[in-house]
């Protein structure tokens, strides 16, 4: 008997995922570990291998959903039965139109230049502000009547389609988990932070190191994972029954692409040196926008960073990323006018806001946090 190929569980919290393409046809010979299709979870897309040698006797499911542990095609030697039943050929997911094209307006017909209409369609046209121009006669000869101008007002005109795109698996998960995050108690804390040092020490790291490019979010995962563990009570994360503590600082970088918003995660960042962070991000965010990232990369994570300050935002509010406590936005930096010794003086200057579940941590335990994220900004070197 054939060998059975079930759709496996790739991370925690998957029940099913979404067959994209197969890599290989029915008949053709596979090698155990030979990618055999691309599957769509609900985090990442990514090539699924073969668990046996043989050939692919048959497709089960060409594209579309399956539950995991469902079986999604076969293989064996040559010529070998396969159990009965036809292959699932659900799943196909269409690009459809929500209106017909509108068909090309019939012209009015036209004595002298003028459009031929009865006095009474005049009249409710007058009143009613339409351009008989623009309507379409019933009447002999294309003529219009007091019901062609009822209907123009009733019905106006399409001027454009407009094109149903179905959900992807990730835009599905962003919405289920950005709806939940969106009931969390929650409260936020912001401060503008004088990023001078930090500025003048990414400049420095550039000239020794100018083949890693260190950016301001590897210096923000640095001193935000120094901080995490300086404040254990804040790593953490609500579930059920428990508070549970994370024992590292996990840092999930928000990342935009055409598919979503992806967070992968910088394990470990506060036992890493700046450049290793800058390595790792570096590497995450190229596999982020290439589709490629592993289930690996987004597991985990006890606190997020969400950086839209190259797009010149100045500030704004992020939304929880669950079931991580915290997540921090950050703005861009800009040159302000601020007090320093009493004297009005000019700094770069960027304000963070900080999203905060309520549930699992308190406002003063919060505000400590971001106190000595502003400190370690300011004076980054206490943090390397």
């Amino acid at each position: 008997m054939a060998t059975e190929l079930k759709l496996p569980r790739l991370g925690q919290g998957m029940e099913s995922g979404t067959i994209v393409r197969w890599l290989r046809s029915e008949g053709d010979h596979v090698e155990r570990g030979e990618p055999l299709y691309e599957l769509d979870t609900d985090k990442v897309t990514q090539e699924v291998e073969a668990d046996v040698s043989g050939v692919l006797l048959r497709i089960n499911v060409p594209r579309g959903e399956v539950a995991v542990g469902g079986t999604v095609a076969y293989i064996g030697r040559p010529g070998e039965s396969v159990p009965d039943g036809a292959p699932e050929r659900e799943g196909e997911i269409p690009r459809v139109a929500l209106a017909p094209p509108p068909s090309a307006p019939q012209r009015p017909s036209r004595r002298d230049g003028r459009v031929s209409a009865s006095p009474r369609a005049r009249r409710i046209a007058r009143e009613r502000g339409v351009d008989l121009a623009a309507v379409t006669g019933s009447g002999p000869g294309g003529r219009i009547v007091a019901g062609d101008v009822d209907q123009a007002v009733a019905t106006p005109p399409v001027t454009s389609q407009v094109e149903a795109r179905p959900l992807t698996a990730v835009r599905r998960t962003i919405a289920r988990r950005l709806t939940e995050a969106w009931q969390v108690p929650a409260f936020q804390l912001s401060r503008s932070i004088d990023m001078e040092s930090a500025q003048a020490l990414l400049a420095r790291r550039h000239e020794l190191e100018p083949d890693v490019h260190t950016t301001l979010t590897d210096l923000l995962a640095k001193v935000c994972a120094v901080a995490l563990m300086r404040h254990p009570d804040v790593n953490v994360e609500c579930s059920e029954d428990a508070l549970l503590v994370h024992p590292d600082a996990d840092v999930g970088i928000a990342v935009a692409t055409q598919r979503g918003l992806v967070v992968p995660v910088v394990t470990r960042a506060d036992r890493r040196t700046l450049s290793e962070i800058a390595v790792v991000r570096a590497g995450l965010v190229e596999r982020a926008r290439a589709a490629t990232l592993e289930a690996a990369d987004l597991e985990g994570g006890s606190f997020t960073i969400s950086n839209l300050g190259m797009f010149a935002v100045e500030q704004f509010t992020a939304v929880l990323n669950p079931p991580q406590a915290m997540i921090l936005a950050v703005g861009a930096t800009q040159d302000r006018v601020v007090a320093v010794d009493g004297s009005p003086v000019v700094r770069p200057m960027m304000t963070v806001v900080l999203t905060v579940d309520h549930r699992a941590v308190d406002g003063a335990e919060a505000a400590a946090f971001l106190q000595t994220v502003t400190k370690l900004l300011q004076e980054p070197g206490l943090a390397l």
